[in-house]
């Protein structure tokens, strides 16, 4: 059977979302059981597969409930499921926040509280500061979201504005022991990053935020602007002796995924090398950047000698103009833009993909590429410089057929990235 470069590119993919999977990963991270009570908490993309994964593994009594995007989810029967939007906050998030708080109510140090953390969590709980609206946290998202911020400062700024993130989740439950189990999708896998660390405080301060907005000139309402500059919008600090007791483990991230997915490669016969499980930057210039090693790697067999797949991961960003309707998530985005840097160079062949099957607010996970990918699109009347300067990057694969469809994968370890250069 001739070598297919989509089907191979498809079979890293897999192993990269398989070594995510909730199930293995908790069952290896599963804390001791409570003289009182486990109530478990949760949010994110994963958050139904973790919560179903856990109830098939726990063998005592359970409750609690988890927050998960709207769309399809894993049934589970002691764990309540709910469901809000992603990535733009809605009531039924704001609801959602209200009963995950309300069940960490009046626990004692016999009880354990499981908080099953996953990327996406951020937006699925909006908890507006005193004196702050859901309006106004809405604001915040939408802003950030078209900012070209890194993950890392967004969640900086929605912890401050928040009355569930930055540890305060954690903190409502003292005096019971809090243990976190994390599904990464950020890059350097601070667990107070991930989806605004409900359940984990870091440093970072007020003044952190103000900063945040001041560099990515983010235009926020002015009662948020107050509310950063007042005292009440101080995070509780690591140190503060309520999360004395407490634990969090990461039990998947890009890292992880992507050393199976090279063990893959290694397996159908064409050597990996993983270049970062931590890439940040706006996806189209870290897809010239990409295109720019392919090229010499097809064309002068450095640094790396062929055939050879390169791997990364991370999270790029896409910046976002007023008035911008195109559609393609950060990886589409990233691999129009790695397109249109290896025209022509029929020996490479990529694929981006976001490891939740869902590449921004679209259908597809992400899409492939090759040297005749710009060519084609061309041919169907597609101009895929206009594209990539519209940030419709979907409409161009969409054109061709090169999307990349999953659907919902039930993990998120964030961006993987897979490419190919044949001898």
């Amino acid at each position: 059977m001739p070598f297919a470069p989509r089907r191979f590119l498809s079979a890293l993919f897999e192993a990269a979302v398989a070594a995510a999977d909730p199930l293995a990963a908790i069952r290896a991270n599963l804390p001791a059981r409570p003289r009182g009570r486990t109530v478990v908490v949760g949010a994110g993309k994963a958050a139904s597969q973790m919560a179903a994964a856990l109830e098939s593994l726990w063998d005592g009594p359970l409750e609690g409930a988890v927050v998960a995007r709207h769309g399809p989810v894993t049934p589970c029967h002691r764990i309540q499921v709910l469901q809000a939007a992603h990535p733009v906050p809605d009531e039924a998030g704001l609801a959602a926040s209200r009963t995950l708080l309300g069940l960490v109510e009046n626990l004692t140090t016999d009880d354990l509280v499981i908080a099953l953390i996953s990327g996406g969590g951020s937006a699925l709980l909006p908890a507006p500061a005193a004196g702050l609206s859901l309006a106004d946290e809405i604001a915040v998202n939408t802003a950030l979201l078209a900012s070209g911020a890194p993950i890392s400062a967004m969640n900086v700024v929605r912890k401050h504005i928040s009355a569930i993130k930055g540890g305060r989740l954690a903190l409502a439950a003292a005096p019971a022991k809090v243990v976190s189990l994390i599904v990464s999708d950020v890059p350097g896998d601070n667990p107070a990053f991930v989806a605004s660390g409900p359940t984990i405080p870091d440093g970072s301060t007020a003044k952190d935020s103000l900063a945040i907005v001041s560099r990515y000139r983010l235009q926020l309402p002015q009662r948020v602007i107050d509310h950063l500059r007042s005292a009440t919008s101080a995070a509780p600090s690591p140190t503060h002796p309520a999360f004395a007791t407490h634990e969090h483990r990461i039990i998947a991230s890009a890292g992880v995924s992507l050393e199976a997915a090279a063990r893959e490669a290694a397996l159908l016969g064409i050597e990996a090398r993983i270049l970062s499980d931590a890439i940040e930057g706006e996806a189209r210039d870290v897809g010239k950047v990409h295109a720019a090693l392919a090229r010499e790697v097809a064309l002068r067999n450095r640094p790396f000698p062929r055939p050879v797949v390169l791997l990364s991961g991370g999270e790029t960003t896409v910046t976002i103009p007023p008035g911008s309707t195109g559609r393609g998530g950060r990886n589409s985005e990233f691999l129009l833009s790695f397109a249109l840097g290896i025209d022509g160079l029929d020996a490479i062949h990529a694929l981006a993909a976001d490891t939740d099957g869902i590449d921004g607010s679209e259908d597809n996970a992400g899409a492939f590429a090759d040297g005749g990918s710009a060519g084609r699109m061309l041919g169907a009347t597609c101009d895929p410089l206009d594209h990539l300067s519209r940030h419709d990057a979907y409409g161009a694969f969409s054109l061709v057929g090169d999307l990349f469809e999953t659907g919902p994968t039930g993990t998120n370890v964030n961006d993987f990235r897979a490419i190919l250069i044949t001898g």
